[in-house]
């Protein structure tokens, strides 16, 4: 006897309604909606019938309305007409896993600021294959139709390529600021030069070694013998002149004038803030520009010199408001002293903060800037937010292709050395080596940062998720497997195994394209996308299957799967 079903999640206004034979063999039907995506609107397909408990043997129906007169006409299909499940993971990891094995892969992420002279498609693939993993846009720099196009290059570079580049926009911040130098990359200040930094507004070109300064108090605040220290110590100057609203400077530490380089000045041996530490954190020209960013869809926002969590969670809820489909994570720069007085309740607020060290190192004393970097990270790790670490990594190779110094964190951001650098890949493949061969002398000499991570779980599913993490890491590093394969609809217990730091790798699989780009982000995780079931045995079994036949694991290999969506823990072999 046929029996009649109706789709409860049928596109047409009346439900569809669909005959099929009897099937003695089947004991439950159940409608399973299926996400709308292009390809199954043009298939006009809207849901699968489930035939039994078990999808991955049993055979599905797909009911599909092949008419576009908007009649409910149907056409009956197994579900093995349907392409076969796939798996999405970048080709730099694929290969990397097939040469060298789990333990070659690196942890430590690296995000990579896009200029001159790395937005184009050519470029950004260059970057991406060299290890890239976040895409920075600086908006203190560019208009927003050049920022739309490297997104819309990043974006396609990841459908086309496979990748999970994520994009992070970085806002300018209220503080004092260089203006443009009228298109050049960057200006030479040599030693003993003369420049003059006005608040004036000019007709036509600037005068030679002049500069624009966007700070209206600039001219009253600062005092004869004061010293102007540019982008965070890479110049400095001392005021010598005041003539209006011009400052004669002398050049004292030469080096190169970026753009919408960050200016403070120090009196004394002290910073002077004046006025300008009334300045707002978000300026009017930063709020449009989140509007921006949430119009493209970007992954995080990036908020300059913070000073309070009230700030952190104002822009959420606006963000929230005006982005109801998309998730974007906000990353709170910590550059100022203000930021250091409310550091843990900034962190907490935010989805991740970003030691911005050349800055902060023009607010406090430089021998200082270690220990503060040091604190911020150790406090990210324990309030289980990702930290990147930026500004000055390996500035020498804006200039030369041989860094003079390499220095190592949770996570890793070049800033000019990749925007507007001569070597902008030859800068990041540094970055990578240095990482790689730290990681490899920790796990050899077992140098392993053992730190007190507290309990930050405030409900008992989330007691249940941070215990299941800690436990699988530390039975990972106790039984030395292979990897731990970790599957999770929002990226939550992804997140608690990075923070946990495990020997091995962190294999993470997600059905969304945004939650697989936000983990890229985060220290030890290799996002995979999947299209995941609540039967966590057939999710196991299917991943097994796709990666063997790619070559990325094989038979005998020792993994600890968990699950945020059955809160499972398991350690098997691989069949």
């Amino acid at each position: 006897m046929a029996q009649l079903l109706q789709n409860p999640f049928s596109a047409n206004k009346s439900p569809l309604q669909v005959r099929i034979p009897a099937i003695s063999s089947v004991k439950t039907l159940q409608w399973r909606p299926l996400k709308l995506s292009q390809k199954l609107r043009n298939n006009k397909i809207f849901a699968v019938l489930e035939m039994g408990k078990s999808p991955a043997s049993d055979p599905e129906i797909l009911i599909t309305n092949e008419n576009n007169n908007g009649s409910n006409g149907v056409i009956v299909k197994k579900i093995s007409a349907m392409q076969p499940p796939v798996i999405e993971v970048d080709s730099v990891t694929e290969a990397d896993l097939k040469e060298n094995g789990f333990r070659s892969t690196r942890r430590t992420k690296l995000v990579c600021t896009i200029g001159p002279s790395s937005c184009g498609f050519e470029q950004l693939e260059a970057l991406a294959m060299g290890g890239m993993n976040v895409a920075r846009i600086n908006l203190c720099h560019g208009t927003r139709d050049w920022h739309s196009n490297v997104i819309r290059n990043i974006r396609k570079l990841n459908e086309e390529k496979g990748y999970a580049v994520a994009i992070m926009m970085d806002t300018e911040g209220s503080e004092i600021h260089m203006g443009d130098f009228e298109g050049a990359a960057s200006v030479k200040a040599e030693d003993g030069e003369v420049w003059t930094f006005s608040v004036r507004a000019f007709n036509g070109s600037l005068p030679p070694h002049t500069i624009q300064v966007n700070y209206d108090g600039f001219a009253e605040d600062v005092k004869v013998g004061d010293e102007l220290v540019v982008d965070g110590g890479m110049v400095r100057f001392e005021v010598i002149e005041k003539q209006g609203p011009d400052v004669k400077c002398q050049c004292t530490d030469p080096g190169l004038l970026l753009p919408r380089a960050n200016l403070t000045f120090w009196r004394q041996g002290r910073l002077v803030r004046e006025r300008n530490a009334m300045l707002p954190t978000i300026s009017s020209k930063d709020w449009l520009d989140i509007d921006f960013g949430i119009a493209e869809g970007v992954d995080f926002i990036a908020i300059s010199f913070v000073k309070s969590a009230e700030v952190i969670k104002h822009l959420k809820s606006y963000i929230a408001a005006r982005s109801r489909d998309s998730d974007i994570g906000v990353i709170a720069k910590i550059e100022s002293i203000d930021s250091l007085k409310n550091l843990e309740d900034i962190i907490k607020s935010s989805d991740g903060a970003m030691v911005a060290r050349g800055d902060l190192g023009a607010q406090i004393p430089l021998e200082q800037v270690p220990s503060v970097q040091q604190h911020v990270v150790q406090l990210c790790r324990q309030l289980n937010k990702p930290v990147i670490v930026a500004s000055q990594l390996l500035e020498s190779m804006i200039e030369y292709p041989i860094p003079t110094r390499a220095e190592r964190a949770d996570a890793l951001m070049l800033s000019g050395e990749s925007a507007m650098g001569q070597f902008p890949e030859k800068a990041l493949a540094v970055l990578r080596s240095v990482s790689l061969r730290i990681e490899y002398w920790c796990r050899e000499e077992k140098k392993h940062e053992s730190m007190y991570l507290p309990d930050i779980a405030t409900s008992l599913s989330d007691s249940v998720s941070e215990a299941i993490c800690n436990s699988a890491a530390h039975m990972a590093n106790n039984l030395e497997v292979d990897a731990i394969f970790v599957y999770t609809r929002q990226g939550s217990m992804g997140s608690l195994l990075s923070r946990c730091r495990p020997d091995c790798p962190i294999f993470a699989f997600t059905s969304s394209t945004s939650v697989r780009r936000r983990m890229n982000l985060q220290w030890g995780l290799i996002p995979f996308r999947l299209d995941l079931s609540d039967d966590m045995e057939s999710n196991i079994n299917r991943t097994f299957a796709l990666l063997k036949a790619r070559g990325m694991i094989k038979s005998g290999d020792l993994v600890i799967a968990v699950s945020d969506m059955l809160q499972s823990i398991q350690v098997m072999k691989v069949p």
